[in-house]
C-alpha cells in the first residue's frame, strides 16, 4: 500500500478538475512551447506540442526524482543497479503522466489549448529498445522498484537505432532502422559530465608490487562512455529512479591532420568504430565482425555501468569493502555477465584488494537471472576473440576457473567428466568461454524466473553447478506492472474494477478478488462483455486500417503476439489454422464459430526459418480471408512492427491468449499474463508460467494441451521423426502435404518444402507431435465460447485471479530474499505535489 500522506490527482470518475492546478499546467505547457521549442501556439505542430507537453511533465518529475535521490543518499539506503541489454519502455508520456496523477488533468488542460491528447501521444515514437519479453520484464522491474520506493539505477545502451522496423512486403519480413531519436528525446537529459573510459585489446603486463603479482593493462584502444538519464516514476509519484543509457563516442573523434590533408573518411574512423558499439542492438553475430561487435556492446555497458556505480557508492560511503552491504547488482541475463570480471579487475587492479577479499565482494554483491534453457542464448565466447578484446578479463577469468575447478575436484575428486561440465572453458567446442558459467559462480544468488523453470535449471542447463554450490538456485516468478498493462492498455476495464471495488483497487492488486463474486450476475457479465466489445472494435479498426481486412468484433479474437522462435510454436498455430479452414471447407454450412487469428511479432533478422514461417503465415491468411466459400468465419491477421503500444490495443481487445510453447523451453513468459488480466482465456501447454496462472486462476479456466517437458525429452531420445504421428492424423497429413505442395504458395509451390519436412522427419520442437492435442483442444475452446455466460464467467475469473502476478509482488521478493532491501520507508520521501512548483 502507498504512503496515505500523499494523494495526488487521481480523481474519481466525474470528479472535478482543480481550477487552479489546470491554470498552472496550461501556463507551463505554453511556456514550454514558446521558450523550449520556439514556437508560437498558432504556428505548432502536434509534435511542438507534444515536447511541450512531455517537458511540462518532465519538469513536474525532476522535483520528485531529486528529492528521492537525495533523501535515499542521506538515509544511507542500500541501492540496487539493474543491468539490462534491453529496456523496452515503451511510450513514456502517458504512463508518467498516470503514475504521477496528472493524466485527467493534462488531458483536459491540452483539450483548452486545442490539442487532444491522444494524438499527442502517437507523436512519441515507441523506441524497440528491446526484443520482447526481456527488455519489457526490465521496463516492468524498474517501474515496480520505483513504485515500492526502492533506490535504484537501470542501466543500458542507448541504442542510435532499435531493434529494427519490421515491414511486411508481399508477405515477408523486412528490417528498416527504428530512427526513435530522429525528433529529439524529451524524456532524457544528457550528463556530458559523467564519462568514463572502457578499453578494448592490447596486453597485460605484470609487476612485482611489494611481493604481489599486480597486472597493467596497457589497451590499444579507449571508448568513452556518455550517460543519458530517462526518469522512470512510480505509481502515484511517490519515488523516482533513473534509468541511465552509455553512449559511446571516441576520444578523438576527428583527426584533424588527416582530415586536411584530404583523407575525410579516415580522419573520423576511430569516431564510427566506437559509435558502432551503441548504434544497433543485437547486430547479426553469424559473422565474426558481428561477434566482435556483440562483445564489445556487452563489456562497454558492463564497464561503464560498473564504474560508476563504484564511484558513486565511495562518494557516499568512502571505501569498498562495504560494498556489497550497500550496494546490489542483478545481472538480467547472461549479457552483463562480464561484470564479475569487471568488478573483480576494478577490485583488484585498480583498488589493490587481495584476491580472496575481492571474490567474497563480487559474489556477494552481484545475483544473476537466467531467462532460457536454450543453448545458444547461454552465450559463449571464443577464447581466440576474448584474449583479443580482453586480455585482463581473460587472464580473470582464468584464475576464477582455477580456484573454481579445485572446489569441483574436492567434491568429486576424479571426476574429470564433472570438472569439464562446471568448468569456465568449454574445451569440446574449440576452446569457448561459457558465460552463463561465469555468471552463476560470480553471483550469490541465481534465479529462474517460474517455478518450473527453476526447476529445470536444477536439473538441466545448471545440474552439476547446483550440485557444487547448493542453494543458489531460486524461483522468482516475472510479473508485469499494473499500471501500464491494465489502467493504462484497458481504461474501460478499469473504470468498472474501480466502480465495483472500489479506489482502493489501484494501490491494491488483490482487490481484483472482489470481482469473483460477481462473476455470474448478469448484470455485471453485461458491463464486462461490453468493455471487451469495445477494446474489440477498436482493434478491429486499426486491423482494417493497417491490413486492408475486415473482421467482425462478434468473433472470437484468438491471439499470438510474441518474438517470431520455433519453439514459441507459431508453426503450430498456423498450421492448426490450415486444418480448420479445410474442415470449414468440407463442411461450409457446419456450425463454426467466427474466428479471427491474430499475429504479431519480430524474426530476428538472421532468422531465415523464422521469417519463413511469418511468410507462411501471411500467404495462409492471403488465401483464407478471400475464400468466399466459408463465409468470413476465419479471418487471418499478421500485423506487422510489433511493440508496447500495439500490445496495448491487442491485449485487451483478446478473447483467447495463445501460450503454445514447446513444454521445458519458455522461461516463463509474461504476454500470458497481461492478457490473462485483461480477460483473455489461455490455451496453452504445461510451461513456464502457464503452470502458475493455472494454479491459480482454476484448471477450469484455462485450456491445457500437449506434451508434458518430461515427455518431450522421452520423445527426443526416442528421435524426431514425426512420420508415426502424422501417419495417425490425417487433419495433420493433409494440412502438410496442402503447405508443401504449393495450395498457399502457388506461385511458388516449394517456397514451404523444408517447413514440411521439418514437420515431418525433424519435429525438434514437437509440432506434429502436439497437432491432434492442440486441434482438440481448440475444439473444445469453440464449443466453450457458444455457451456466453460461461465463457463470461471464466474470462472475470482469469481478471479476479490475476493479482499475484503483479510485478511488484516479484520485485518485493527480490529485495526480501536476493537484495536485501526494504521496500515502503515508513516516512514520506516526497512533498505534496501542490507544494512542487512548475
Amino acid at each position: 500500500m502507498q504512503d496515505s500522506s500523499f494523494q495526488p490527482n487521481f480523481p474519481a470518475p466525474g470528479q472535478p478538475i482543480d481550477e487552479l492546478a489546470l491554470t498552472e499546467i496550461k501556463g507551463a505547457i505554453l511556456a514550454k512551447l514558446r521558450l523550449a521549442i520556439g514556437k508560437d501556439a498558432g504556428m505548432a505542430t502536434k509534435h511542438d506540442w507534444y515536447q511541450a507537453a512531455a517537458l511540462a511533465l518532465r519538469d513536474r518529475i525532476v522535483h520528485r526524482w531529486l528529492t528521492a535521490e537525495k533523501r535515499s543518499y542521506d538515509a544511507g539506503r542500500k541501492r540496487v543497479y539493474y543491468l539490462s541489454l534491453e529496456f523496452l519502455i515503451g511510450r513514456l508520456f502517458t504512463d508518467a503522466l498516470n503514475n504521477m496523477g496528472l493524466l485527467n488533468i493534462f488531458e483536459v488542460a491540452l483539450g483548452d489549448l486545442g490539442v487532444s491528447l491522444p494524438d499527442l501521444r502517437k507523436c512519441e515514437p515507441d523506441a524497440a529498445l528491446g526484443n520482447g519479453g526481456l527488455g519489457r520484464l526490465a521496463a516492468c522491474f524498474m517501474e515496480s522498484m520505483a513504485t515500492l520506493s526502492i533506490p535504484a539505477i537501470g542501466y543500458g545502451i542507448r541504442y542510435d537505432y532499435g531493434l529494427f522496423r519490421q515491414i511486411i512486403n508481399q508477405g515477408w519480413q523486412q528490417e528498416y532502422p527504428d530512427e526513435w531519436l530522429s525528433f529529439g528525446n524529451p524524456w532524457e537529459l544528457q550528463r556530458p559530465e559523467v564519462i568514463y573510459h572502457v578499453h578494448f585489446g592490447g596486453g597485460v603486463e605484470h609487476i612485482d608490487d611489494k611481493g604481489r603479482d599486480r597486472a597493467i593493462w596497457h589497451p590499444a584502444e579507449t571508448v568513452q562512455a556518455i550517460a543519458y538519464d530517462t526518469p522512470i516514476v512510480g505509481w502515484r509519484g511517490q519515488h523516482v529512479n533513473a534509468l541511465r543509457l552509455w553512449s559511446a563516442r571516441s576520444p578523438d573523434p576527428l583527426k584533424l591532420d588527416v582530415f586536411n590533408s584530404g583523407d575525410y573518411v579516415s580522419a573520423s574512423s576511430e569516431q564510427a568504430r566506437a559509435e558502432a558499439i551503441c548504434k544497433f542492438l543485437y547486430p547479426n553475430d553469424e559473422s565474426p565482425a558481428g561477434r566482435e561487435l556483440r562483445l564489445r556492446q556487452e563489456y562497454f555497458f558492463v564497464s561503464a555501468s560498473l564504474q560508476d556505480l563504484v564511484k558513486r557508492h565511495l562518494s557516499s560511503d568512502g571505501q569498498l569493502r562495504s560494498l556489497s552491504a550497500k550496494v546490489a547488482v542483478q545481472l538480467n541475463d547472461t549479457h552483463p555477465s562480464l561484470a564479475v570480471t569487471e568488478l573483480m579487475r576494478i577490485l583488484v587492479d585498480l583498488h589493490n584488494f587481495r584476491w580472496d577479499e575481492a571474490w567474497k565482494i563480487t559474489v556477494a554483491t552481484l545475483s544473476y537471472t537466467n531467462h532460457t534453457l536454450l543453448p545458444e542464448a547461454l552465450e559463449t565466447w571464443p577464447v581466440e576473440l576474448f584474449e583479443r578484446l580482453l586480455p585482463r578479463h581473460l587472464e580473470i577469468i582464468y584464475r576464477i576457473n582455477v580456484q573454481h575447478l579445485a572446489l569441483a575436484e574436492a567434491r568429486c575428486p576424479g571426476d574429470i567428466d564433472f570438472r569439464a561440465s562446471v568448468s569456465l572453458i568449454d574445451e569440446k567446442s574449440g576452446r569457448r568461454v561459457r558465460m552463463g558459467q561465469l555468471a552463476f559462480v560470480g553471483s550469490h544468488r541465481i534465479n529462474g524466473v517460474s517455478a518450473m523453470h527453476s526447476d529445470l535449471m536444477r536439473e538441466t542447463v545448471f545440474h552439476d553447478l547446483n550440485h557444487l554450490y547448493p542453494g543458489r538456485i531460486t524461483n522468482k516468478t516475472n510479473g508485469i506492472t499494473f499500471r501500464r498493462w491494465l489502467m493504462l492498455a484497458n481504461p474501460k476495464l478499469t473504470d468498472l474494477l474501480r466502480e465495483t471495488c472500489g479506489e482502493a483497487v489501484l494501490d491494491d492488486p488483490t482487490q481484483l478478488s472482489l470481482i469473483e463474486a460477481r462473476a455470474s450476475d448478469v448484470e455485471f457479465q453485461r458491463k464486462f462483455r461490453a468493455v471487451k466489445h469495445h477494446n474489440k472494435t477498436a482493434l478491429a479498426r486499426l486491423i482494417g486500417e493497417r491490413l486492408g481486412i475486415q473482421v467482425d468484433p462478434s468473433a472470437l479474437f484468438d491471439v499470438q503476439i510474441k518474438r517470431i522462435h520455433e519453439y514459441k510454436r507459431q508453426l503450430l498455430n498456423i498450421i492448426e489454422t490450415v486444418a480448420l479452414y479445410q474442415a470449414m471447407k468440407d463442411d461450409p454450412n457446419g456450425n463454426w464459430v467466427p474466428r479471427v487469428k491474430i499475429f504479431a511479432g519480430k524474426a530476428a533478422a538472421s532468422y531465415r526459418y523464422a521469417k519463413l514461417i511469418i511468410k507462411l503465415i501471411n500467404d495462409v491468411a492471403e488465401i483464407v480471408n478471400n475464400d468466399p466459400a466459408i463465409g468470413g468465419r476465419l479471418k487471418v491477421a499478421f500485423l506487422p512492427d510489433y511493440n508496447v503500444s500495439l500490445a496495448e490495443v491487442i491485449i485487451p481487445a483478446a478473447d483467447l491468449s495463445e501460450q503454445i510453447s514447446t513444454a521445458g523451453m519458455e522461461a516463463s513468459g509474461t504476454g500470458n499474463m497481461k492478457l490473462a488480466l485483461n480477460g483473455a482465456i489461455t490455451i496453452g501447454t504445461l510451461d513456464g508460467a502457464n503452470i502458475e496462472i493455472r494454479d491459480h486462476v482454476g484448471a477450469e479456466n484455462i485450456a491445457i494441451f500437449g506434451m508434458e517437458a518430461g515427455d518431450v525429452m522421452i520423445r527426443r531420445k526416442q528421435g524426431l521423426d514425426a512420420a508415426d504421428v502424422i501417419r495417425r492424423s490425417p487433419k495433420l497429413l493433409r494440412a502438410i502435404n496442402s503447405i508443401a505442395t504449393g495450395e498457399f504458395s502457388p506461385g511458388d509451390p516449394g517456397r514451404f518444402e523444408s517447413i514440411a519436412h521439418a514437420l515431418r522427419h525433424l519435429d525438434h520442437y514437437m509440432v506434429s507431435a502436439d497437432f491432434d492435442s492442440y486441434y482438440e483442444a481448440q475444439r473444445s475452446i469453440d464449443a466453450r465460447w457458444q455457451v456466453v455466460p460461461a465463457w463470461t464467467r471464466a474470462s472475470i475469473l482469469n481478471v479476479a485471479r490475476m493479482a499475484w502476478f503483479s510485478s511488484d509482488r516479484t520485485i518485493r521478493e527480490y529485495a526480501e530474499e536476493i537484495w536485501n532491501v526494504p521496500v515502503h520507508p515508513t516516512t514520506p520521501l516526497l512533498p505534496d505535489l501542490r507544494d512542487v512548483a512548475g
